[in-house]
Order: C-alpha cells, then structure tokens, then sequence
C-alpha cells in the first residue's frame, strides 16, 4: 500500500515470465511459396501498456539465443510495449521455445490476452482480496487470508480474432476492441477499506430511524408524551450526522477508532437531547440504549465480509417485526381523531 496525504492505493511487483513454443505457419493453406517467405524480417513484439514500470532491460530467448527487445509494440492498434528482431535468414522449420521474462511495477490489476493457440496462465499473490476479471475466469483458483492462486486455461476458441492472415494492412477483426474483450485477470482490490465500510453503513441508515421514531412514536401513544415534528427532525438530522463524521475521521484515522468516535458523539447528543423533551429518567436511558445496542450490532455486521448483507436483512426484519409488534393494538382513527 502507498499513502498520498490520507489516501491509499494498491500497488504490486510482478515478475512474470512469457513463454510458449511458436510453430511455423502452414504456409502451403495460405497458398505461399516458402521461398517467398521474408524470415530476415521476422520480429516478435508484444503489448504493454505501460512500460514506465519495468525495473531491468528486457531479453527474449529465442531457442536458446538472447535476443534485446526494443521499445515500441509492433501489435496492430497498441504503440507502448518491445519488439525484437530475429534477423535469421533460416527457415524456421520446426517448433521454437521462446521466453521473456518481465520485472516491473504495477496498480490496480493485471490482465492478458490469449494470443496463442492454447493459453495457461498461472497467478500467485500475496494479496488477499483479488477480483477475477475479464472474458475469462480461472480454471482453479484458491483464496487466502495470506494470498491468492489462480490458473486459466484458455483457448484461441474463445475469442474474436485468427490466429493468422494474409494481408498488408492486418486483419479487421484483430484490433483493440477485439483484443480488450478477450482479455482475463485479476485486479487488486481493497474490499473492506474505511469507504466502502461507510457505504454498507448507510444502507443499514433506515435501522436507526425506524428504532429511535418507532421509540418516540411508543412514548407517544402509551404515556402521552407530546413530541413536536421538530424534534423528530432534529433527532434524524443527528442520525445522520454520524455517517458525515464517520467517513471524515476515517480519512484520517483507523476505521474502527472513526466508528467509536461518531457513535459515542451520535448518541451522547441525542441521548442529551432527548432528556428536555422526554423528561429523563428511563425514557431518555432507552434511548441511549437502543443506540448504544444498534451502533455495536452495526460495527459488528460491517465487520463480517461475507455475511454482512444477510445480517443486515434480519436486523430489519426483525425491527419491523418489533414495530408491527408494538402498533398491533394502536387504533389509528381514535388517534387521529383525538
């Protein structure tokens, strides 16, 4: 993780090795004399769009023979990445074990796409959190507190674009878009940082309005206490204060001090509040209470990665279960009318 001001962001070193065996053409289907073949031109080039990270000079080991690669993509539609020149007069007459092996520095993910016949690509992070990305999802794939595997196996089968063709200008189908579309990975996420704490937060917002306002609305029906809308308005305002102070002391200290330092204010200014209009004593108490119970509930359900949706929804059912439970007997049109 690097830090710019208050902010993170994930970043990684890879070091990755290409590698594979490349077959010569079957020149006679495409209806082309071997002898019209130009292998003096020959280049291997690939694609990377970002080159700034690269940490050492790039070699590719063609058969065995170290070979520079150069800046500069020859892959149609992709400028940024290294090519190398075979400058071999020979034939390639059976099949070539090549190699590049790269090193260097990365954010937010890492894709490739399946140019070859058969493609397998195999992960390994010490990232806990990755998202399978793209056209294609791992074949196996294991999933740690201390990191990741991951394998594809891919086929030319699955994209959009040949394997090759006869033309001067490249082949339609193969360009940029097609290339994207056909790409699998994975990206480095951070799945429960302070923000998207704060987001599950406020989708549990309604669990707080609807305990404190079922609370007023009880102490209105059965001791009489006379509650004015205002009050009800600034309850909820404060309600709402908490997410606002949550997400700013996130920004500047852990989330579970953030979450301590908003709940413990959110309730003491209600709980104070409270005492002028309800007259204190128990009331104001089960107040407090309730909110003191529902904060530690609520940290305790964001905390939980996987099943935080499911205790969210049977926290709100069982309120409105309880609401439904204490208005079951309230007859509406004496209310209204008295």
């Amino acid at each position: 993780m690097l830090h710019r001001g208050i902010y993170d962001a994930a970043v990684f070193r890879a070091q990755v090795t290409l590698s594979g065996e490349f077959a010569p053409p079957d020149f006679g289907a495409l209806k082309i004399d071997m002898k019209d073949v130009q292998w003096k031109d020959a280049f291997v080039t690939i694609a990377l769009n970002d080159l700034r990270g690269t940490r050492e000079a790039l070699l590719l080991d063609w058969g065995g023979t170290k070979r520079a690669l150069l800046p500069g993509s020859q892959v149609s539609g992709y400028t940024t990445g290294v090519t190398a020149s075979l400058s071999n007069d020979k034939p390639i007459a059976s099949e070539v074990e090549f190699s590049i092996p790269l090193d260097f520095n990365g954010s937010g993910g890492i894709f490739f796409a399946p140019f070859g016949v058969q493609n397998e690509t195999t992960l390994k992070s010490n990232w806990p959190d990755p998202a399978f990305r793209g056209a294609f999802l791992p074949a196996e794939r294991s999933v740690r507190s201390d990191g990741f595997d991951a394998k594809w196996k891919v086929s030319y089968y699955g994209r959009d674009y040949p394997q090759q063709w006869i033309s001067r200008a490249g082949n339609e189908r193969f360009n940029v878009k097609s290339v994207s579309d056909s790409r699998f990975g994975a990206q480095f996420l951070s799945i429960l940082d302070a923000y998207r704490y704060v987001e599950r937060s406020i989708k549990y917002g309604v669990l707080f309005l609807v305990l404190v306002f079922t609370t007023f609305f009880r102490f209105e029906v059965t001791a009489r206490q006379k509650i004015h809308p205002f009050q009800y308005l600034m309850v909820g305002a404060a309600l709402c204060l908490f997410y606002l102070l949550l997400l700013s002391i996130s920004e500047f200290f852990g989330f579970s001090w953030a979450y301590l330092i908003a709940a413990v204010a959110s309730t003491s200014l209600i709980t104070w509040y409270c005492r002028f209009f309800l007259g204190g004593g128990v009331r104001t108490l089960m107040i407090g209470a309730g909110l003191a119970g529902v904060y530690t509930f609520l940290y305790i359900t964001l905390r939980q990665q996987d099943y935080a949706l499911l205790m969210g929804a049977i926290a709100l059912f069982i309120v409105l279960a309880v609401v439904m439970y204490v208005t079951r007997k309230v007859d509406w049109y004496a209310r209204d009318a008295g």
